[in-house]
């Protein structure tokens, strides 16, 4: 009863100071609203990439590794992969799906221009999602399950100066150190899908294992999708992955969270020779390219202290001059018998209500904003899609996002009134009655 009548007296105070209140409910709509802007934008580009980047060019656990015929001399190649590929399901019962893909590196020559890139063997019948992420500008990518095709990127155009049709030859040295190479006719031209499309090409996985005179059992990597809900446990199952190829009498290598191809000097300076196994997750593979993202949260986490510190500031200053002028109100309830906890109950309950009404419409606000930017589909510069791993701007906003945004905001604004209704509670009645302000 008693929390009623001070909900009541806190919620009549807000009407009747109605500037005040509404100054101060903008301000708290325009953070929440923000806040849930740059936490949309930071999803949406983390999103964005691990969509992109896990179709294209890693999945979200890979089991690759190197061969070395000898101790100087490494390829990036999984012998004997569908034995692999048997231990790994068998470790992962959960997996949702798994894919072959073929790595190397090789120098790609047309008539008119070369560029090195990183070529990319893959069976294009098996493989439903890598048709769906990219957009076909000219060819048809069906066509890359006939031998000897390759697909190719516009931004590579520049360099190549092909189209459909042309004739590319590809140059690599093989895992034993000769030189190989293969006439390919181009298929397909897709679109730039940011910064992997930038050297990356693909082949058919037979085509591949020509260039580098590979058997048909050899690949580059195992690439492991695993369903959403697992996603947070990636560390884990990798662990246990790595665990399941030890005991299957596989050489693992150890946990190494960079991109394979950026490990190869330290692997022809080992002593070995054969297979060595090695399991990375999709940020690992990506680790050259996740520092924007860090950067992107970091801006974001100093955004968000320097708007926080900001409503503090305007919340405190707000109470005391609310509680100067409500002296006399206060003297008046503590003398018609309120206690000193519910004069302060009523000044926090005040400055709640006022964080939760305004956090809920900077909430929405928010929300319906980032709806309308996708909706919009905003062309990036290309120098952010390399990046973004998109053409265009998306933001993703979810629903426990936006909760935590207008928890936490309110309980910041409850936090920031919490001093000065304890001061407001400690006034002595006479003291307050008889003040003039």
């Amino acid at each position: 009863m008693a929390l009623l009548i001070d909900t009541r007296i806190a919620a009549r105070s807000l009407i009747q100071h109605g500037r005040r209140t509404m100054f101060l409910g903008i301000a708290l709509t325009a953070v929440t609203a923000l806040l849930v802007l740059l936490n949309g934008l930071s999803t949406g580009v983390r999103e964005t990439m691990m969509h992109t980047a896990t179709t294209l060019s890693t999945g979200h656990l890979n089991v690759g590794g190197f061969f070395k015929v000898s101790a100087g001399q490494a390829g990036p190649v999984v012998t004997d992969a569908p034995k692999v590929m048997e231990t790994v399901r068998k470790a992962l019962p959960q997996m949702d799906y798994a894919v072959m893909r073929g790595r190397g590196w090789a120098k790609i020559v047309s008539d008119l221009g070369s560029m090195q890139a990183g070529i990319n063997g893959i069976d294009i019948r098996n493989e439903p999602a890598f048709k769906q992420v990219l957009q076909i500008a000219q060819g048809n990518i069906e066509d890359l399950a006939q031998p000897n095709t390759i697909l190719v990127f516009e931004g590579q155009l520049k360099k190549l100066e092909v189209k459909v049709g042309d004739a590319i030859t590809i140059s690599a040295q093989t895992t034993r150190g000769a030189a190989n190479t293969v006439d390919c006719r181009v298929v397909a031209i897709a679109k730039d899908v940011g910064l992997l499309s930038q050297w990356n090409v693909f082949v058919p996985a037979a085509t591949l294992q020509s260039l580098y005179q590979l058997r048909p059992d050899a690949t580059g990597a195992i690439q492991i999708h695993l369903h959403e809900r697992d996603l947070p446990r990636i560390g884990d199952i990798a662990a246990r992955l790595r665990t399941s190829l030890e005991q299957a009498g596989y050489r693992v290598m150890d946990a190494d969270p960079r991109a394979y191809w950026l490990k190869f000097e330290v692997v022809n300076r080992e002593d070995w020779t054969g297979q060595k196994l090695d399991v990375t997750s999709w940020e690992d593979e990506l680790s050259f390219m996740t520092w924007t993202l860090q950067l992107l949260n970091g801006l974001t986490f100093v955004l968000l202290v320097i708007l926080i510190a900001i409503v503090v500031s305007g919340i405190m200053n707000t109470m005391w001059i609310a509680i100067r002028e409500r002296t006399r109100e206060i003297g008046t309830l503590r003398a018609i018998g309120m206690q000193r906890g519910g004069v302060a109950r009523m000044f926090l309950l005040e400055s709640l209500m006022l964080g939760l009404a305004g956090t809920v419409i900077g909430a929405v606000s928010g929300s319906a904003i980032a709806a309308g930017l996708n909706a919009a589909a905003i062309k990036v510069p290309r120098g952010a899609q390399l990046f973004l791993m998109s053409d265009r701007l998306q933001l993703a906003v979810h629903g426990p996002m936006v909760v935590g945004a207008v928890v936490m905001i309110t309980l910041v604004t409850g936090a920031a009134a919490l001093f000065p209704a304890l001061r407001a509670a400690r006034l002595r009645p006479v003291a307050a009655m008889s003040h003039f302000g």
